[in-house]
């Protein structure tokens, strides 16, 4: 089994993709990396990570999910997105796990999987907007899971973050 992580090439939060990356191969789950551009990417504390493809390189039916870090680059780079809003929706309409942290729901809530559903994100007034804007329902606890997809609020919450997800991959 393999996830797909999406991260902005610049700023994106390097604990919310350390920490769940270590758990994910931890359990036996493979994990390729993908961004706007291949190559090295680095993170808001200096982690230089390599995005093996780009968005547009992904096949969906190579995973079992998707996972979306934030950090601040995520506004610039992966908000505004179109082929990312693409595949988060096509995760979703396959019923497999979709997920984001700290400022990475946003993405959720733009490309229309949250209307209606449960989730969280880092409170940050621009990323609560857009949230409500999408139609999710607001809850201010670390990890918000409602039905495949899971959002965390940013950085702290990254362990039981991971563990949510490994959850709705064994249901």
């Amino acid at each position: 089994m393999n996830l797909l992580f999406a991260i902005a090439p610049e700023r994106f939060r390097d604990e919310e993709l350390d920490t769940p990356k270590r758990i994910f191969e931890e359990a036996g789950i493979g994990v390729d990396i993908a961004s706007t551009i291949t190559g090295i990417c680095t993170g808001m504390l200096g982690a230089a990570v390599e995005a093996n493809m780009t968005f547009d390189d992904v096949e969906p039916d190579d995973y079992a999910g998707i996972v979306v870090v934030g950090g601040t680059g995520s506004q610039e780079f992966l908000w505004t997105n179109k082929k990312l809003r693409s595949l988060v929706r096509v995760f979703f309409e396959q019923g497999k796990v979709v997920a984001a942290i700290c400022l990475g729901p946003v993405v959720l809530a733009r490309a229309g999987i949250l209307a209606g559903r449960q989730a969280t994100v880092y409170p940050s007034p621009e990323a609560v907007r857009e949230m409500e804007k999408g139609g999710a329902n607001l809850v201010k606890i670390p990890v918000v899971a409602d039905l495949q997809v899971v959002t965390a609020n940013g950085p702290g919450a990254a362990a039981q973050f991971a563990d949510t997800i490994i959850t709705k991959l064994e249901c």
